[in-house]
């Protein structure tokens, strides 16, 4: 196949691998924990076989995402560290909001938003993956005021992490050609010179 030369590579074909599983774990887990909780979501529950099978399977997606995000962490940490650029690009989100992101710091791999999305995801995964520890107790025994602290903890994880998802796809629709990045990995230069100014130059040096 000829390489395009109007075209930058984005993403790896591991990398994009690696976050495909994750958001499909992540969809599983929030469909089938939304079923966990309150009755009315209680049909979802047939996606994975019914109660007592999502009972059983939902803490293995779990830990399944816990190990695929801490190989999309260790990818892409070095991208997401905060910068005096991302604080000022944050401080106008109105610019960013109506396409004018020329006159803004220019941004690196990920911008400002992308960076606090990822930051905050890895925060509440942790929270969720300790409490859904203490809430299994498959293999162990544990003191039930400590499982209550667990499920408040859990249910409130969950619900701050569905809403920062949600952001985040209606972001990657909004920003168009986003998801073509995480499809075939490449981006067009003009998408590149538009979003991601820094990282756009060093790709080409221009």
């Amino acid at each position: 196949m000829s390489h395009d030369p109007n075209m930058l590579q984005r993403y790896s074909a591991p990398e994009r691998i690696n976050h495909w599983v994750v958001a499909i774990c992540f969809v599983l887990l929030a469909l089938s924990g939304l079923a966990l909780f309150h009755p009315v979501f209680w049909p979802l529950t047939d996606l994975l076989g019914g109660g007592t099978w999502t009972r059983i399977i939902h803490p293995y997606i779990g830990f399944l995402m816990s190990l695929s995000f801490i190989g999309l962490f260790t990818r892409f940490r070095p991208h997401n560290r905060m910068t005096s650029n991302d604080k000022e690009w944050l401080m106008h989100m109105g610019e960013v909001l109506k396409g004018e992101e020329g006159k803004l710091p220019e941004q690196g791999k990920f911008n400002a938003g992308q960076k606090l999305v990822f930051k905050s995801a890895a925060i509440l995964l942790v929270l969720l993956l300790i409490s859904g520890l203490v809430i299994w107790r498959a293999y162990y025994s544990l003191p039930v005021d400590l499982v209550r602290i667990a499920v408040v903890v859990h249910a409130a994880s969950a619900t701050l992490l569905i809403a920062i998802i949600l952001v985040h796809i209606y972001a990657a629709i909004w920003v168009k050609d986003t998801f073509r990045a995480m499809g075939s990995g490449k981006v067009s230069r003009a998408w590149a010179r538009q979003h991601h100014r820094a990282w756009y130059r060093d790709m080409t040096g221009k």
